[in-house]
Parts: C-alpha cells; structure tokens; sequence
C-alpha cells in the first residue's frame, strides 16, 4: 500500500500489478508472481463474452447467476487456470471480472478500457493491492498495457511483473535457440503483416497465426525455410511439428511458428 500526496492531502492507495502467467506451464511462473498473487486482495481477469458490457466483483449484484457465470469466467481465462494450479490460494480471493472486446474497432476498444481502469482505480483508491493476471509476458501484445497506461496516467502506481514469453518456452519446447550470433529476431502478431514478414532476415516468430496458416506454408515450401510449430505450448493437448508438411492447417488459436532461413 502506498501513501500518495495529492491536492486533498495524503491518503492510502493500492498498487496495480500486472502480471505474467508465461505460455501454459504452471511451472513457469515466476517466484515474484507466485508471492505478489498471494498476496493481492482482488485478481483481475479478462472476460471474453459479448453479453457482457460492464466489470464486475463477484457477488455483485450483475443480473448473473453468479455460481455459473463467475465459473465459467474462470476456466475461459487461460491465465487464470494457469495461475490457479501454482497458486490456488487465487480460487478464494475477490475476482474483478474485465470484459474484452474482440474487435479492431479502436472507439469499442477504448470504451473497453477505460471501464476495465475505471474498475481498478476504484479499489485502487480503497487500498487494494490488484493483480491482473496475463498470459505470456504483459509487455508483449498484452490487452493489460492499455489498461495499465490508463491507470498509470491517473497517478496510481503501477508494475509489471514479466512472464516467460511463448517463443521463448517455444524454441525451449523443441530444444533449440532462436537466434545466434548477429541473427536478427523479429516477433510478428498472426493477424498483422503477415505477408511482409515472411521476407525479412533472420528468424521470424509467428504468434497466434492460424487464420493465415496455407498462405505461411506455401510461402515457406517456396523459399524452402525452416520451420517448426508448437500448439498450445504448455498446455493440454500440446503438439510439435518439425516439417511444413505436417503442419494442420487448421491449427489452433494457440499455434506459433518459428522460421528459419535455409542454412
């Protein structure tokens, strides 16, 4: 908790952190994250579900039925059912649900947002310490920076907690670096320039690129690269690939590709 001077005189104040839940494996949280999680009073999770518009406690009065919905929550965030198994302390703690809106449209992702920090700061100003729990690592395409820059903005303090990236415990998975000596890294998001990044030096990291799966394959039989893929690293129903050919084209939401250029 920290005292904070303002304009109205000093008061007490919570701190805000975000925090890593690393690709899948329990085992790969952190020490940090595993004592801060303990030690939160409120963990936040991202709720995926249209119908719901605003955040919420649990045992709020929402319209919900609490027991199921707040469930169903849980097992849909994967950070929370990572977080949960190293730390099951979290399954009796406050739960400060944040909807997520799945869209590129930048005025709904705003509005989403700014609600999810407007819930934080509200329990901010009462003390609380707040994790809001990510997967992978918070600083790397992370819906949780936008909400911490808002919060951050508004002079509460705020930390992040690193996680263990999912191209990291990837190339781990199939026992091999990424890159060597002055071999260029680039990290490509599946939904963004996907094209253009298939022409770049060194090796390329494909997150989450399932949906642009047969364009990726026929680029690399081409070019005749290297390449393998994990899906869902970490996590039940884990698979390897070490061939394009073997690669499924309709791989999983969870599926990273690791390209190399022919040696």
């Amino acid at each position: 908790m920290k005292k904070v001077f303002s304009k109205h005189g000093y008061r007490m104040k919570g701190i805000l952190y975000g925090i890593g839940t690393g690709p899948g494996d329990p085992e790969l949280l952190t020490l940090k994250a595993v004592r801060l999680l303990k030690e939160s009073d409120v963990i936040a999770i991202a709720v995926t579900d249209s119908t719901l518009e605003e955040p919420f406690l649990e045992g709020r009065e929402q319209g919900l039925d609490v027991d199921k919905d707040c469930d169903s929550y849980r097992q849909g965030c994967v950070a929370y059912c990572i977080a949960v198994q190293s730390v099951p302390e979290i399954a009796d703690k406050t739960i400060l649900h944040l909807p997520t809106v799945m869209t590129k449209d930048k005025k709904k992702l705003q509005e989403g947002y700014e609600k999810a920090a407007k819930a934080v700061e509200d329990l901010l100003e009462q003390g609380k310490q707040v994790s809001f729990i990510t997967l992978g690592d918070p600083t790397i395409y992370s819906t949780y920076l936008y909400v911490h820059a808002l919060i951050k903005e508004a002079g509460f303090d705020t930390q992040i907690i690193s996680g263990i990236p999912s191209f990291c415990a990837a190339a781990a998975r199939m026992n091999q670096g990424l890159v060597e000596r002055s071999e260029q890294l680039h990290i490509i998001p599946g939904s963004y320039g996907v094209e253009e990044a298939l022409t770049m030096k060194g090796t390329k990291v494909f997150m989450k690129v399932a949906s642009k799966m047969p364009m990726v394959k026929e680029y690399i039989r081409k070019h005749h690269n290297d390449v393998v893929m994990v899906e869902n690293c970490g996590m039940d129903g884990e698979q390897v690939y070490t061939s394009c050919e073997d690669i499924p084209e309709n791989a999983s939401y969870y599926s990273l590709l690791i390209v190399k250029e022919d040696k």
